[in-house]
């Protein structure tokens, strides 16, 4: 099940059938598709993983998706999921903005609702994400959230991902007492 989370101003809450057009107009939206996946799909495409949402994700309960508001307008997608990648076996955050949220620090604002809850409602200790080294905006936030990298993966494409991870800090030993 989806959980509604909040932050100070933003709040994420599972789709309803009215957020496709503007899941599709994010998606659609080269500034913004194209880091999401495998970059930009046609709109048909688009309007087929709407509807994934709820005929898998919600029905199969698989991972938490999110339509993010901002001051009761929709302003982007956020995702945490198993990644799909073999070779990094964990967790990862996925999220976006439309171009109109940007420049005011609620990416930042989301990210970081996203690690919290990967950290402290999921009890991970790590919280993964991977991004587009040419998506600087993205990079610049989870670093500012602590992320480091620990891979880079070239792609066919001649495109490289950049692994990230968030490692909660390990709790304090206590020494035993006799």
């Amino acid at each position: 099940m989806t959980p509604e989370l909040r932050s100070e101003r933003l709040s994420l809450s599972p789709y309803v059938a009215t957020d496709e057009a503007d899941f599709v107009a994010l998606f659609q939206d080269e500034a913004v598709g194209r880091w999401f996946g495998d970059g930009m799909q046609s709109e048909a495409e688009d309007r087929a993983l709407f509807g994934r949402i709820f005929t898998l994700i919600y029905a199969e309960e698989r991972f938490p998706v999110w339509a993010v508001r901002h001051e009761g307008r929709y302003v982007g997608h956020a995702e945490v999921k198993p990644s799909p990648e073999t070779w990094l076996d964990g967790t990862e955050i996925v999220y976006g903005l439309a171009r109109d949220a940007w420049g005011q620090g609620l990416g930042t604002e989301l990210a970081e609702l996203l690690t919290s809850y990967g950290h402290e409602t999921l009890g991970l200790t790590e919280v993964h994400a991977t991004v587009d080294a040419g998506n600087a905006s993205s990079l610049s936030v989870l670093t500012r959230l602590g992320y480091v990298q620990v891979r880079e993966i070239p792609e066919g494409d001649g495109r490289v991902t950049l692994h990230l991870v968030s490692r909660r800090p390990a709790p304090p030993v206590t020494p035993l007492r006799r």
